[in-house]
């Protein structure tokens, strides 16, 4: 019973948002999490907060590398060591720490 209650608490209706609730959606999926909006009774869209968007987009992009490094690996690719690849870059684990950390929008 719970997954049935937790399926209809996920479903708004395009409706609602024409009477005026669209703040308490918007709430509610900041509380609770992403809503399926139906509009003449079949799924229109999803309304999702920006941060739980950009947590599937990195897992998204993390299980896309995680495919292609098996891909590689079962090609026969070797895989290099950390320390190698920062010797052959001629950078140190210091000048990573030491590093700003720029926001990539």
């Amino acid at each position: 019973m719970d997954a049935i209650s937790a399926a209809m608490n996920s479903i708004v209706s395009v409706s609602d948002f024409n009477r005026g609730m669209a703040g308490a959606i918007f709430e509610s999926v900041k509380r609770t999490g992403p809503k399926i909006v139906l509009k003449h009774n079949e799924p229109e869209c999803v309304l999702m907060s920006p941060e739980y968007y950009e947590e599937l987009i990195d897992r998204l992009e993390d299980m896309k590398d995680y495919a292609l490094a098996i891909k590689r690996l079962s090609a026969g690719g070797k895989p290099i060591p950390w320390e190698q690849v920062m010797a052959d870059l001629g950078i140190t684990q210091e000048e990573i720490d030491a590093a700003e950390e720029d926001e990539i929008e």
